[in-house]
């Protein structure tokens, strides 16, 4: 049998896709891109963009796979049920409940060729426990909690994923140590709202979590996909201070430079307190990499309040921007809001703080010219090695594909495009930077 995932959104949406894939091939089927028995949609419905997206990517994969049993789940089959169960060729129907069922799903369905739609109320359900036994790459995911609270008024991900629900200690350390086992030198930790793992567990928090991971053997790099200013607690600085394996990146989304704007988005702090912490996380680590979401746009966002975000952002020197220029999401707040921005606004808006975003990842890079790095190179092309650093810069070097998936030390020669060069050194230099 054969099966296909079509994969939309997030990283959680693609660690549950590896998952799918993992419990499929047990049972052995075979991976191909088209002309499966089995094809599967994992969603994404964060904008109406990524609805539309959605559409159109089950009607390809309908016309990919015209015998396929097709299954729809993930996010935006949870906030629009009706919508997706009526699409001629759909045959199962699951939103983000059950995606550790598929197989099972399945087979009901050969038995019975009666279509199913299994789309649970969120707010009844614990966490959906799912394992990766091999990534099958050198940074490995572990989903560590399901769900959101925050309400941002932009969001609509709180009704597509539920309530704060979080993994037990015991199957997250089982799972990295697995994945240990199997040769993945970092684990990336993710979730809908990762930082804010633990807060439906009694006496055990994010940071405490870090600490369990961070005592690991064997585990070269922990990495935390994204966090929120205010999860970034103490503790969490603390460990930070004392385990160079807590890797010297953080992602913290900012999304407005703007004070009113940020109370508009229903954030919950104010650029005061960013900065703050900011400010506690460079004491101990000086050189640290802080990248950012920041969102252009945003309902009633004057041209001073867009200026006010670029001084913002250069002010807090992070060292990438990404950007977002709002998208209307139907049944958020922000979607009901007076001062709808023109689209060419936002398009004009966008294009000027990536260049903003060019410009501060040029000077973060630049201080590590003829810096030695460590790198873990994950592809191999053209007699290049491609790989990250701890800090997140990305790093060809020539060598041998011997070399991929292992760490080596590399001096950093030049910059081209989005690549920092440079050349190999060998062996391991103990001065070398753990960048």
């Amino acid at each position: 049998m054969l099966v296909t995932i079509y994969t939309l959104g997030c990283k959680v949406n693609t660690y549950e896709s590896n998952v799918m894939m993992e419990q499929f091939q047990k049972l052995g089927y075979q991976y191909v891109k088209e002309n499966a028995d089995v094809a599967i949609i994992n969603t994404c419905s964060v904008t109406n963009t990524a609805s539309r997206k959605s559409v159109k990517m089950i009607h390809q994969a309908i016309r990919k796979n015209p015998n396929a049993v097709i299954v729809v789940c993930g996010c935006m089959s949870q906030v629009a049920t009706e919508e997706i169960k009526n699409i001629e060729g759909v045959h199962i129907v699951l939103g983000n409940w059950g995606k550790s069922q598929i197989p099972s799903f399945v087979e009901t369905y050969f038995r019975t060729k009666q279509q199913i739609v299994a789309v649970k109320e969120l707010e009844e359900v614990p966490f959906e426990c799912m394992q990766l036994e091999n990534f099958n790459r050198t940074r490995a995911f572990i989903k560590i909690q399901d769900g959101c609270e925050n309400f941002c008024s932009y969001c609509i991900i709180p009704y597509a994923r539920g309530h704060v629900r979080s993994k037990s200690k015991e199957e997250i350390i089982q799972e990295a140590n697995s994945l240990i086992q199997h040769g993945h030198h970092e684990i990336v930790l993710t979730g809908i709202h990762t930082g804010h793992y633990g807060s439906d567990l009694k006496d055990y928090h994010f940071s405490d979590l870090l600490y369990d991971l961070l005592k690991l053997d064997g585990l070269e790099r922990l990495r935390i996909s994204s966090i929120e200013m205010n999860e970034i607690t103490d503790e969490v600085i603390a460990l930070m201070k004392e385990y160079p394996v807590l890797v010297d990146h953080m992602h913290i989304p900012l999304q407005s430079g703007c004070d009113k704007i940020l109370t508009l988005m229903n954030r919950k702090y104010q650029l005061k307190d960013f900065e703050q912490k900011l400010r506690d996380i460079r004491v101990v680590r000086p050189e640290i990499s802080i990248t950012t979401d920041v969102i252009v746009g945003f309902p009633t966002e004057t041209e001073k309040d867009f200026e006010e975000t670029i001084d913002t952002v250069k002010r807090f020197a992070f060292s990438k921007i990404h950007v977002f220029p709002y998208s209307r999401r139907k049944g958020t707040v922000a979607d009901e809001m007076d001062g709808q921005i023109d689209e060419r606004i936002k398009k004009e808006r966008t294009k000027r703080l990536i260049a903003v975003s060019e410009e501060l990842e040029n000077n973060y890079r630049k201080q590590f010219l003829g810096r030695q790095v460590t790198v873990i190179p994950e592809t191999y092309k053209d007699g290049m090695l491609i790989g990250h650093t701890g800090n997140y810069l990305l790093v060809k070097v020539p060598g041998s594909e011997a070399l991929l998936h292992q760490t080596i030390t590399v001096q950093l020669t030049e910059i081209n495009g989005i690549y920092m060069m440079g050349k190999l050194l060998s062996p391991l230099h103990e001065d070398s930077c753990l960048c």
